[in-house]
């Protein structure tokens, strides 16, 4: 199967505009992946070892007592997420295993990379209570102010960090 074209992004930016529309609407809360991989910890660890969960706080406000965890509509966008993604790369003919790096960058030094670039995103998600997704596209939706702050200063932050790291994708 060849591969498709990718979406015109104008058109990609609209469809994620009725989604978040959509999200609100329906859940009455927005868009974010971080609070759903939360309450899938709380809900792996209310397997485990319940008495953790009901034993601190943080995990205890999503899981702990009579509470499910897992019950939670995040948890259906976190699903809906990664089915969507999978079915789109199927029906786009993009769905394989591959390591995108630059010719400088071994596959090792990448997923090592990726790893600790993932990990530090997950925590600093977890430290300021939301994702970038949650903040800037939810957020900034519902014209948060911080939010605004945020998204700024990450692409500024991006801008800035891309010309130490351009060489690495040369």
């Amino acid at each position: 199967m060849r591969a498709r074209a990718f979406l015109n992004p104008y058109v990609g930016g609209v469809i994620l505009g009725v989604v978040l529309f959509a999200s609100f609407a329906i859940t009455h809360s927005g868009l974010g992946a971080s609070g759903a991989i939360s309450r899938l910890q709380a809900g792996v660890m209310e397997v485990v070892a319940p008495g953790h969960v009901d034993r601190t706080g943080y995990l205890a406000a999503m899981g702990g007592g009579t509470r499910m965890a897992l019950n939670h509509s995040s948890m259906f966008m976190l699903a809906g997420t990664f089915l969507g993604g999978l079915a789109s790369a199927f029906l786009a003919g993009r769905l394989k295993p591959e390591v995108c790096r630059g010719p400088q960058v071994g596959k090792g030094r990448r997923l090592l990379l990726a790893l600790l670039g993932g990990t530090i995103m997950g925590f600093g998600a977890r430290l300021a209570r939301g994702c970038t997704s949650g903040q800037a596209l939810s957020g900034g939706a519902v014209l948060s102010a911080g939010s605004w702050v945020f998204m700024f200063a990450v692409f500024a932050g991006a801008y800035a960090l891309a010309w130490f790291v351009r060489r690495l994708w040369n």
